[in-house]
């Protein structure tokens, strides 16, 4: 899983055949509509399942808020951006763009931020390849072509193995010739019809609300057209771009081909840090709207867009300071640098860490769980979503996740964030969420999410478990903002016992578009209910804070 949005699930079954056998008719598709703030309406007085903000908000009315900085490890922001520009966080001791390190932190320039996929001269990480290909691939220099027998191995000798088992399975075993085949047919037909595309529309990127009226002048682009309408109807995102779209196939091929080949190393080829040693640390460069910010750049929207601007959107907190650390690159992440932008957010000054992002491979996990418990002795919260895979995390990999590899225990500054909908729309369960009684502690909104994209002014719908947790953020934000003195375990308490408990049958995601498999989300989740801001103010105010006053 890359970022954690939904893609393209439902897009392979598409008949090309039988487009490449039709006319170029004009096609409109029918959009079912949501209030764009859904997300945030209470279900009593509106019957949409969002988290009650403003009955919230009156609760807290004539309540002094302490402002909360909120760091998100994401893939970039867009810095001028007109509902954001008012609550970036800003590094005050930094003078940006003098090329010295001011504040002698070892990050020169970082006022806004890191980005921890760049290089010195400037150039930026934008793609990348996928873990397990890696995984497989630096293992298998260690094992060679035989399989190993892990009953006859111990300790760390019998992990390594069992992980090159598992990666083997998914990027040789597990290659189907037949998508592989279409995926490349896909990318073809999305390749020869882009450039007639962009030329007709004179602009290199271009998303769903470009096509509306497109015409098309042959059966090429027409195609293509039809293929991102698809998607985006599909994924219920008008936002989806032609380039996301051609990175997301070119990917697929490029994993498709590391089964022969093994991956190309773009990190280490900008980067130039030494990625087997976490104490070399002070790499990267301060460009945080580097690559494709649109992902990093919805989330932070979520969580704090500038409030009662009459502007776009609200987000959830209202005395918020969203920090950049851009870690999340088109392809997996890489361990080194989400251990030590956790360690960033940590040591300047933020209190909540909202992650939309995951994979199934994490070989320096050690790493990043010295960085979870780094966090947690400095009471800092982590937020992080469950993935779009539709699987049960009890029993699959997903990282990083709260339980320690060296069998410490499990962090309890750390909340996985399922994605909800609503049963007006879709039902309660997203169908793409992961899930887990054991492993997924609570459902937030992350359907037709509206909040902030590039372009200064742009706004537009997402869906994933990637706009869930950032809601959740937003209201352990808000919580802390009117009650400095809860604690980061406190939050997480906060926000898992205020739940709206949902107990309809709900259909385990996954099974929507076949024979749907109905469950109580209580035996998919460890809470069994949604988050609600309104029942977690009204919890908050009779806890007595163990933080320490601010």
């Amino acid at each position: 899983m890359k970022k954690t949005i939904l893609w393209i699930a439902l897009l392979l079954p598409f008949s090309i055949s039988n487009l490449l056998a039709q006319e170029a008719p004009t096609v409109q598709i029918t959009e079912k509509i949501t209030p764009d703030n859904w997300h945030l309406l209470d279900r009593e007085k509106t019957g949409f399942y969002g988290i009650s903000l403003d009955r919230a908000y009156s609760l807290l009315k004539g309540k002094k808020s302490q402002q909360v900085i909120v760091a998100v490890i994401d893939s970039g922001i867009d810095t001028l951006h007109e509902d954001l520009k008012p609550v970036l966080w800003k590094n005050t001791k930094e003078i940006p763009g003098n090329g010295k390190d001011d504040d002698k932190n070892g990050y020169t320039d970082d006022y806004y931020g890191w980005n921890f996929l760049g290089g010195k001269d400037g150039k930026n990480v934008k793609q990348d390849s996928d873990e397990a290909s890696r995984v497989y691939w630096k293992l298998k220099n260690k094992f060679g072509n035989t399989i190993p027998d892990t009953s006859a191995l111990k300790g760390e000798e019998k992990m390594l193995a069992a992980e090159y088992i598992r990666a083997k399975n998914e990027v040789v075993d597990d290659v189907n010739p037949f998508e592989v085949m279409s995926e490349k047919r896909i990318l073809n037909i999305l390749l020869g019809g882009d450039s007639i595309i962009t030329r007709k529309l004179n602009k290199k990127v271009f998303d769903g609300n470009d096509l509306k009226d497109y015409v098309a002048e042959g059966q090429e682009d027409w195609v293509a057209v039809q293929l991102y309408k698809e998607l985006q109807k599909q994924n219920n995102d008008e936002k989806i771009t032609n380039t996301d779209v051609i990175n997301y196939f070119q990917g697929k091929v490029r994993k498709a081909q590391n089964a022969d080949t093994p991956p190309k190393d773009y990190r280490g080829e900008i980067v130039g840090d030494n990625y087997d040693d976490i104490n070399d640390r002070y790499y990267g460069n301060s460009d945080v709207m580097a690559g494709t910010p649109s992902h990093g750049t919805h989330c932070s929207g979520i969580i704090g867009a500038a409030r009662n601007n009459d502007l776009g959107i609200d987000g959830v907190a209202d005395n918020v300071k969203i920090m950049m650390l851009r870690a999340v690159p088109d392809g997996d992440e890489h361990d080194k640098d989400i251990a030590l932008a956790i360690r960033y957010a940590v040591d300047n000054g933020a209190k909540i860490i909202s992650m939309s992002f995951g994979k199934s491979y994490s070989p320096q996990k050690n790493w990043v769980d010295d960085a979870v418990k780094y966090a947690a002795a400095h009471d800092v919260l982590l937020v992080h979503a469950a993935g779009n895979d539709s699987r049960n995390l009890d029993s699959s990999f997903n990282f990083p996740n709260p339980v320690f590899q060296d069998g410490s225990g499990e962090a309890r500054n750390f909340i996985t964030v399922g994605a909800s909908g609503d049963p007006t729309n879709g039902g309660f369960t997203a169908s793409f969420s992961n899930y887990g009684k054991n492993s997924v502690d609570v459902f937030a909104p992350g359907v037709n999410i509206y909040s902030t994209l590039p372009g200064g002014n742009v706004y537009g719908k997402m869906s994933g478990t990637s706009m869930a947790a950032p809601v959740v953020s937003g209201i352990a934000a808000l919580l802390l903002e009117y009650f400095p003195t809860l604690s980061a375990e406190q939050l997480k308490y906060v926000i898992e016992k205020s739940v709206v408990p949902i107990t309809e049958d709900v259909i385990l995601p996954g099974t929507q578009d076949a024979d749907p498999v109905k469950v109580k989300l209580s035996d998919i989740s460890k809470t069994g209910g949604e988050v609600n801001a309104y029942n977690a103010v009204k919890l908050a105010q009779t806890l007595k804070g163990e933080r320490k006053a601010r």
